[in-house]
């Protein structure tokens, strides 16, 4: 934070951090915006909203898919509650909710390495759901995610542009959502000193 007021930023744009925390570390003013609705919409246009069950990978991030649910029309929502051995693996232990003939929606803000996701899905698969969907903003693709996330578990892999990704990160499931329109939108009414609420807080 100080290193960007040093270098002489005097406002922040920020697209979903992965610990809201680091908000307080700056002098500066912050906005911060969600790629919730670059998800939703595209989701929403391949109508299946009624099939559908939203899915926490795990407690921390019921907040999350609970606001993704209530905009994807009250979807139902379902948590995997897992415990971690150890950092960057992760054991799934079981699913709170039904996912028995549904389409399970996995949101995330981030996928690293795919452990967690992938485990995830396994386990609402072996729970009888008929098809896994990974929705998230920040395609970290740390390896062996490309393979976890291309090994046949999910039905499809919804990611936005924040990070770009190498062609050999490409894969037949993945599909890349601009993440531009919102940006675009959220320095528009910043300079125009619009209302930043139906941006900044999605995800209440």
């Amino acid at each position: 934070a100080n290193l960007l007021t040093e270098a002489g930023a005097d406002r922040v744009l920020a697209l979903d951090l992965h610990s809201l925390q680091s908000l307080g570390y700056f002098d500066i003013p912050v906005d911060h915006v969600y790629g919730q609705p670059v998800l939703l919409d595209f989701l929403a246009s391949k109508g299946i909203s009624n099939d559908i069950v939203v899915v926490s990978p795990d407690v921390g991030g019921v907040a999350r898919a609970r606001a993704f649910a209530k905009l994807l029309d009250d979807a139902p929502l379902a948590i995997i509650d897992k415990r971690r051995a150890s950092h960057n693996v992760a054991e799934v232990m079981n699913v709170i909710g039904e996912v028995e003939g549904k389409i399970a929606v996995m949101v995330d803000d981030m996928i690293d390495t795919a452990g967690t996701i992938t485990k995830g899905a396994e386990v609402l698969l072996d729970q009888g759901a008929k098809g896994v969907i990974a929705c998230t903003t920040h395609a970290v693709f740390s390896d062996p995610a490309v393979e976890r996330l291309s090994s046949g578990l999910f039905q499809e892999v919804i990611v936005t542009n924040s990070i770009p990704l190498k062609k050999e990160m490409i894969f037949p499931q993945l599909t890349i959502l601009s993440v531009a329109s919102l940006l675009g939108e959220t320095i528009w009414r910043v300079h125009n000193s619009s209302s930043m609420h139906t941006l900044v807080h999605i995800n209440k």
